[in-house]
């Protein structure tokens, strides 16, 4: 059979952890999903020739750059795929719709609000002339989560009254970890609140459908140096190893949000718990296939949290994989992700969540930052 769909070629920048698990989802997608395009992992770019070129053969990308820049001058590199540090992202980004070319970019979208907005402005000029751009915020894919998004816009929950967050994470409890670019300020704009919650932020904000509008914050850094990477000594850690701060949301709601590395025992739980005037939901990503729900409509003999085993084929982007009960993985969430973004930009749509959305995200980590750092002063968000 002939292939008449459009191909679009994919360059990646980036080829550590994040690259690897993007990679996958470029290379799955079009085995699941029908698509109205068709994906080319034509090239991923490095610091290193030698790393590329081991990396692009290992993770199944065509070709291999050492300087992200070449990507845009190629004619058969569509996409750019943005899977660096944060302090990197604003340059690759803007540079990339500069060229024409759609972008996808890792969360937190920058390392500052300045660098976010100047994204978001290149990225509303950009789709003026059909170019796209997302924010790679995965957990929205979650079928799951994205099932609580649903239920929410369907007035399952009434009014929404008290929204709980909290991403629990361990692996930096040990302080002979070295001091990885994670970190570091410069490279990562912030610890634990920039690279973990800004994900509890921004799913907070899907599932209910409203933004935060203000915050209270307190912050802490346990471990104040780590072992050098490659020995000789240690250096400064710069960033937040903990963050946590109360909200309120647009319509009233009241809000907590909890971001720490030091979770001992806690590997990847991502946990939200909304409370509405008609129900309640309750989910963890270290039980990702599952949604706990109650309806508070129902009579007191009979109520209660039922678990929802999201794998049905009429739940989001579950049909396309297995067989009820045949649960999906971390990975499956960021080929849905890549999904959705081929789609919008076939249908010449703006992807979501957005640049805008981004920098919404980016809004609120700053101020909780600044109110941290005034001991926990309330600090509003602009909307």
């Amino acid at each position: 059979m002939t292939e008449t769909r459009p191909t679009l070629g994919v360059g990646m920048v980036g080829h550590a952890f994040m690259g690897r698990v993007h990679s996958q989802a470029w290379r799955s997608v079009g085995a699941f999903f029908d698509l109205p395009v068709r994906p080319s992992m034509t090239v991923l770019s490095g610091r290193s020739r030698g790393r590329s070129d081991a990396a692009a053969a290992e993770l199944g990308w065509a070709g291999a750059e050492s300087d992200w820049r070449r990507l845009l001058d190629r004619d058969d590199v569509h996409i750019i795929d943005i899977c660096t540090p944060g302090d990197t992202h604003a340059e690759i980004a803007i540079a990339a719709l500069e060229a024409g070319k759609h972008v996808l970019c890792e969360k937190p979208l920058a390392n500052s609000v300045a660098e976010a907005e100047a994204m978001a402005a290149a990225a509303d000029i950009a789709a003026a002339r059909g170019v796209r751009s997302m924010a790679a915020f995965n957990y929205r894919r979650v079928p799951a989560v994205a099932l609580a998004r649903q239920l929410v816009e369907q007035g399952r929950l009434g009014e929404i009254r008290h929204v709980r967050a909290q991403y629990l994470q361990d692996w930096i409890v040990d302080p002979g970890h070295p001091l990885v670019w994670r970190l570091q300020k410069e490279k990562a704009g912030s610890g634990a609140l920039g690279d973990i919650g800004a994900h509890i932020v921004d799913t907070a904000q899907f599932v209910t459908g409203q933004p935060l509008t203000g915050v209270s914050a307190i912050s802490d850094t346990f471990i104040k140096e780590r072992p050098l990477l490659g020995g000789g000594g240690v250096g400064p850690v710069t960033v937040d190893d903990a963050t946590l701060f109360t909200g309120r949301l647009r319509d009233g709601a009241l809000a907590s949000f909890e971001a720490t590395r030091f979770a001992t025992g806690r590997k990847n739980s991502l946990r939200m718990e909304i409370n509405g005037s008609l129900g309640s939901l309750a989910f963890d990503f270290e039980a990702m296939n599952e949604l706990s729900f109650h309806d508070h409509t129902l009579p007191a003999a009979e109520a209660g949290f039922r678990r929802i085993l999201v794998t049905e084929a009429d739940h989001p982007y579950a049909g396309a994989w297995w067989p009820p009960g045949h649960g999906l993985g971390y990975e499956h969430t960021f080929t849905h992700q890549v999904k959705d973004f081929l789609e919008a930009i076939a249908a010449e749509k703006d992807p979501s969540p957005s640049f805008r959305d981004g920098l919404n995200v980016q809004r609120v980590l700053d101020a909780a930052e600044r109110s941290a750092a005034a001991e926990s002063r309330w600090t509003p968000i602009p909307a």
